[in-house]
């Protein structure tokens, strides 16, 4: 073969081959008379060895050193572990366009909110939460969208199980009775401590009524720690000094409760 049939066989430049040849990475092979390179299947193998390697984010350097450790073997074993790294990236591709199908399913049904994207479980909840929230009076106060930002987070940073039993716990106090009244009758609260000292009397009454609203889950979630610790930081980072003092008093009453 020649460079540009090698090249468009593993879907490279000639340029990237040259290079590669000019790195050391790819053996210059042995030239016709005519002065061409003449390329073989293991040149093939090689070359597609490199492109597969840097595609899976090693740098030339990391490449090399794996090249390294493959010489002496081969061409089935070669081959076989490229048939493996093949089979990792379409195990990838499949991961991902999964990934995708739920995402644009959600995009179409209107269930992928701003904080998406999120497990199915947690989309559905956050359309049923929107549902039963479109028939109380006024706009949604701020803070339910923070509300929202949480829920996001530990359904990332969870894992399945915990997700399911917090979804599930979540769905549960969503869907009681009067239960989206009372979430944002705090969320009021919350919203009105806005520009409050953290010493406010307002902080203490606000903590023990979010509190009542949140599952026990929650502090199982949160494994006994301090509320500021961990991802806690992060997200308390977008509260007021007075809301912070309420998400984490209210954490703290939730954990308390569940010893």
């Amino acid at each position: 073969m020649r460079i540009g049939e090698i090249a468009a066989l593993v879907g490279v430049t000639p340029r990237a081959v040259r290079h590669y040849h000019h790195l050391g990475l790819l053996p210059e092979p042995v030239r016709r008379a005519n002065g061409y390179r003449d390329y073989t299947v293991r040149d093939a193998v090689l070359l597609a060895r490199i492109r597969r390697l840097t595609e899976l984010g090693l740098g030339l350097d990391e490449v090399r050193d794996v090249l390294a450790d493959d010489a002496g073997r081969d061409l089935v074993e070669v081959l076989e572990e490229l048939d493996a790294d093949l089979g990792r990236q379409e195990a990838l591709i499949h991961e991902r366009r999964a990934r995708l199908a739920v995402l644009l399913g959600q995009a179409r049904d209107g269930s992928l909110t701003a904080e998406g994207p999120v497990s199915p479980g947690l989309a559905e909840l956050f359309g049923d939460m929107a549902r039963a929230a479109a028939g109380l009076p006024g706009p949604e106060p701020a803070i339910a969208a923070k509300d929202r930002e949480l829920l996001a987070l530990l359904d990332t940073v969870a894992p399945g199980a915990e997700q399911e039993r917090l979804i599930g716990a979540v769905r549960r106090m969503t869907g009681a009775p009067g239960a989206m009244e009372r979430a944002y009758a705090v969320y009021d609260q919350l919203d009105a401590l806005v520009d409050a000292d953290p010493a406010d009397a307002r902080v203490e009454e606000a903590a023990r009524a979010l509190a009542a609203l949140l599952p026990d889950e929650v502090a199982e979630q949160l494994g006994g720690r301090t509320p500021e610790s961990g991802f806690m930081d992060a997200f308390l980072a977008d509260f007021s000094p007075a809301q912070a003092a309420v998400v984490i008093r209210a954490l703290r009453l939730v954990v308390e409760r569940a010893r």
